[in-house]
């Protein structure tokens, strides 16, 4: 036993690996299922071609 650690925490790190593992696969099919949503995917091309009709319009002065 580690000196400074009690004989109950010991596995501790184990479970919090555990913990992690499922918080962030979680958060990833969470982003999969948003990201394939038709939805989304229409309002991110939306953005993307805002953004480009800006970037044009600064560049050529319109």
């Amino acid at each position: 036993m580690q000196q400074g650690k009690r004989a109950d925490e010991r596995g501790m790190t184990t479970a919090e690996y555990a913990v992690g593992t499922v918080a962030s696969v979680s958060i990833v099919g969470v982003l999969i299922s948003i990201i394939n949503n038709p939805e989304f995917r229409e309002f991110l091309w939306g953005l993307v071609k805002a953004l480009f009709d800006i970037v044009i319009k600064m560049i050529t002065g319109g």
